[in-house]
């Protein structure tokens, strides 16, 4: 099973819509995404990550849900 996971931007770097990429946080930890599919993210924004590639953007209180169920699984 994959599992997509929620991140929020903390910065953007690209110009063009097909190679625009993020930087995202996940809780302690900082990884690229791509942002291709979700051309209205910003920073600051919350997305959801599934494999590298940002699948769509998130209300903030529906990513704080996300993340405190994932933190139950612990």
């Amino acid at each position: 099973m994959c599992l997509a996971v929620p991140g929020e931007i903390i910065s953007i770097s690209g110009e063009d819509a097909l190679t625009r990429t993020g930087q995202v946080r996940y809780g302690g930890s900082v990884r690229e995404a791509c942002l291709a599919f979700v051309p209205e993210a910003a920073v600051g924004d919350y997305i959801l990550v599934h494999a590298g590639v940002a699948i769509s953007v998130l209300q903030e209180d529906a990513a704080q849900r996300t993340f405190r169920a994932l933190e139950d699984l612990k």
